[in-house]
């Protein structure tokens, strides 16, 4: 096929198929998100223009914004389908960096595209180059080379032959998904080839399964048999994996207890009598007090970051870790007992070397309910409701009452992943949740929630952020608001960025630059802003609200009007700036030798475990039991 550089790669792009979660053939490329200038308007722009029935584009307006968009619906769809994202040169492609990062961080598909300078150097420099007096081969774009799986800069139309197989291979790798940049020279973009027309047959990607090592496995299930109390922690590769029912059955079989990471959330309904809460900084203090009395720990799926682990000091000292997962880079951390395969598979075949009839001690079992049940009670004190200004806890609680099957929960940074991760209950069916807490991006709630209410047609998205994220990234609610695509955002205004500021005052630090109070100005009555009025601007429906009963009211409103007009619908909120939920659970912090918080710090990092001995872990504990080591009883004493 005779083409340009860009008409090939959108060819491409429309070519690419995926299997879906549940079986259905969908397009690996569903969607592009696009801000054009002059380094990809005519490229780019025109092939896209050409096929823009079979590849539907959307308009951004930041190019972070679009990109974040581009990740909520990877996120939304398990990983199964890829939005692309393409800017121009200069400041619209450095614009999408950090994107490009929540990307990595959380494992997430996306394909960037940003336009690059001319390859024949001829005009140089060119509007929004930036010149690097010592290498004319850079460019800004080099920039995303750290936060990039795979990078190439296309110099030659042929290049895409050879290139292209390697972007579905890493978008498309459940070890290695993540962001692909593919750079575009704005003359490259127009330059004609003739490409071979075996490059644009339909192909259909299938997620692989990689099966375990036989010797690993063994090692695993004997490690497993050894243990009295062993606990399972459920990543966001079970979710992925879908592999949550061979998970259950192993557990429901053999009485271990389970507990979830915040990308591992509503896999399992909170109900469920093995459950003990989600683990970690912004868990629950009931999943952390079983992990600290925990002797395994088979972790499926997890990166087992700070916030899961309690910067490595929610387990106990001589715990054995046994890991589950697809990357052997995450599956070895800290000398774990790795396990290097699929989660589905994986689990299926560990299962097989366990005896049928092999369960741990019904008080251990019953430990996961009782504590939890604690955990219940204190969650239920926090939303209970009260007069005046509602708290973090409480508007999530509403929201989760109000939730439906099917229904998309999500947020990223601040005070309400916590609030989320640790409070949420999760009833059967749903409602799935995207914490975006790997890179924990403010403006990803509104943006990546643009991107969630495209890909998930099952249910109402809602997305809960605070006035910082919503003044620091926005403009996709207009974007969302004029595509037509429906969700709930609410917004929680309580000043100022409130959890920085419970951060610095509880560590000792004076309370500085983060509520508005302590911020400088020279002005005596400094203005405030009018979320409100800002999300009616942008084309959204609105509904403020003074009181717990009134955010009630205005959230059950706000769906209505989400799904009535095909818009998104902003609830708005004045929340309290220092009520949270508290899991109990110690986090590695910079404290200066002269704050109040060092006090904490040393013990602290005598907690922290820094390397597990595989050797001690397995080998020596095959078949025996730690000398000393008592069940707990299951009266949560």
């Amino acid at each position: 096929m005779y083409s340009t550089t860009a008409q090939a790669l959108v060819a491409w792009l429309i070519a690419q198929r995926a299997e879906a979660l549940d079986g259905r053939e969908v397009p690996l490329f569903p969607a592009v998100f696009a801000i054009f200038g002059h380094g990809n308007v005519l490229g780019l722009g025109t092939a896209l223009a050409q096929r823009r029935d079979e590849l539907p584009t959307w308009r951004g307006h930041t190019e972070q914004g679009m990109a974040l968009a581009a990740v909520g619906y990877a996120k939304a769809t398990h990983r199964r389908q890829v939005g692309v994202a393409t800017s121009s040169i200069g400041p619209g492609a450095l614009n999408m960096v950090t994107a490009a990062g929540v990307a990595h961080a959380n494992r997430l598909p996306l394909l960037l595209l940003p336009g690059d300078t001319f390859t024949g150097r001829a005009p140089d420099p060119v509007l929004q180059q930036v010149e690097h007096f010592h290498d004319p081969t850079g460019t800004v774009n080099d920039a995303f080379r750290a936060v990039s799986r795979y990078f190439d800069r296309i110099t030659r139309p042929e290049q895409l032959i050879a290139t292209l197989p390697q972007v579905a291979r890493v978008l498309t790798d459940p070890a290695d998904a993540g962001p692909v940049t593919l750079a575009l020279p704005q003359d490259v973009q127009a330059e004609t080839f003739d490409f071979p027309d075996a490059l644009f047959e339909p192909v259909v990607h299938r997620i692989p399964r990689p099966r375990p090592d036989i010797r690993a496995l063994e090692a695993a299930a004997a490690a497993i048999r050894s243990a009295e109390r062993p606990l399972l922690v459920l990543g966001g590769g079970v979710r992925y994996s879908d592999a949550i029912s061979q998970i259950m059955e192993l557990a429901e079989r053999h009485g271990i207890p389970v507990t979830d990471t915040t990308a591992g959330r509503t896999l399992i309904a909170h109900d469920h009598p093995l459950y003990a809460g989600p683990l970690g900084i912004i868990g629950s203090a009931s999943a952390n007090s079983l992990a600290a009395e925990a002797d395994l720990v088979l972790a499926i799926g997890t990166r087992l970051q700070d916030f899961t682990t309690a910067s490595w000091t929610v387990f106990a000292s001589d715990v054995r870790v046994v890991t589950i997962n697809t990357a052997r880079f995450d599956a070895v951390k800290h000398g774990a007992l790795a396990v290097v395969g699929d989660a589905r598979v994986t689990v299926a075949e560990l299962a097989a070397h366990l005896s049928p009839e092999g369960r741990v001690e019904e008080s251990w079992t019953r430990r996961a309910a009782v504590l939890r049940g604690g955990w219940d009670a204190r969650i239920d004190e926090l939303r209970a409701p009260t007069a005046g200004v509602p708290s973090y806890a409480q508007v999530v609680g509403a929201v989760n009452d109000l939730s439906e099957p099917g229904d998309y929960v999500m947020t990223a940074s601040g005070g309400l992943p916590g609030e989320l991760v640790g409070g949420w209950r999760a009833h059967g069916a749903g409602p799935a949740m995207d914490v975006e807490y790997g890179f924990s991006c403010m403006g990803y709630e509104l943006a990546g929630a643009w991107g969630a209410a495209m890909a998930h047609t099952g249910g109402l998205v809602t997305t809960l952020l605070g006035d910082g994220s919503y003044l620091m990234a926005n403009s996709e609610l207009f974007s969302a608001a004029f595509a037509g695509h429906p969700f709930v955002a609410v917004v929680c205004d309580n000043d100022g960025y409130a959890v920085i500021a419970r951060l610095q005052a509880g560590q000792g630090g004076v309370l500085f630059n983060n509520f508005y109070a302590d911020c400088r100005t020279t002005l005596p009555d400094p203005p405030r802003v009018n979320f409100a009025a800002h999300a009616q601007a942008l084309g959204c429906a609105v509904f403020p609200a003074a009181d717990l009963a009134e955010f009630r009211a205005a959230y059950s409103d706000a769906r209505a009007a989400a799904l009535e007009h095909s818009r998104p619908a902003v609830v708005v909120v004045r929340t309290r700036p220092a009520t949270w939920t508290e899991s109990d659970a110690w986090w590695e912090v910079g404290v200066p030798q002269h704050l109040s918080g060092r006090a904490d710090y040393e013990p602290g990092k005598r907690r922290q475990l820094r390397y597990l001995d595989p050797a001690r872990s397995v080998t020596s504990q095959v078949g025996q039991r730690r000398p000393g080591a008592e069940f707990p009883d299951g009266n949560g004493g």
